[in-house]
């Protein structure tokens, strides 16, 4: 049964990344404002009301990645050992994403330009931002001596994520020149300085 469970799983993550990778595609092609669900679902090769079961709207399906990478993030930050101290946790948590950046996997950028030009994918990536801020502080306060009080995770979740929206953005202005990680680690090694 276990093994049946995780097929099924495993086929509903295709589907998921199918759509995404479709939504992605289509709407790098066409624009935002022209991909309908519709088209999305089709590309995927779906029905419309198969794509209902996996994502709210065109939004969803476009930022799936980012979200997965979210979970991702934030177990392994969790799963960081615990001797290193909570800034050293989360640039060691987010190396191999900065190297999965690297060409051709950069999708990243792609959604973050399509959130810039449209207000309510930006308003979902904002969203996500704000969750994985929350995530990120519980997962630091794990980490912590407790005596020193609820502020400090909150305040390194808080910077290390606009590091990061930073160094994405420098990046992105650059226009891609420099690999992420090289442009990641400059901007964490200058907000360090406060948190090392």
């Amino acid at each position: 049964m276990e093994r049946s469970v995780g097929l099924r799983e495993r086929k509903k993550e295709a589907t998921r990344q199918a759509v995404h990778e479709a939504a992605l595609r289509l709407t790098v092609e066409h624009g935002f404002d022209q991909v309908t669900v519709e088209a999305v679902a089709d590309a995927a090769g779906i029905s419309r009301r198969t794509f209902s079961n996996y994502f709210t709207g065109k939004e969803d399906a476009l930022l799936y990645g980012e979200e997965q990478q979210i979970g991702d993030l934030v177990r392994a930050v969790r799963e960081r050992p615990a001797e290193e101290s909570a800034w050293t946790a989360l640039r060691a948590a987010v190396a191999p994403f900065a190297e999965r950046l690297a060409p051709p996997e950069r999708e990243w950028a792609v959604r973050t330009r399509l959130a810039m030009r449209h207000p309510s994918l930006l308003a979902r990536q904002l969203a996500n931002h704000a969750a994985l801020e929350r995530d990120l502080a519980e997962a630091v306060t794990a980490r912590q001596d407790h005596s020193a009080g609820p502020v400090r995770p909150l305040v390194l979740a808080a910077a290390f994520l606009s590091s990061m929206r930073i160094a994405m953005r420098v990046w992105i202005e650059e226009d891609l020149a420099r690999e992420p990680a090289e442009v990641i680690e400059e901007i964490l090694d200058e907000m360090g300085r406060s948190f090392g």
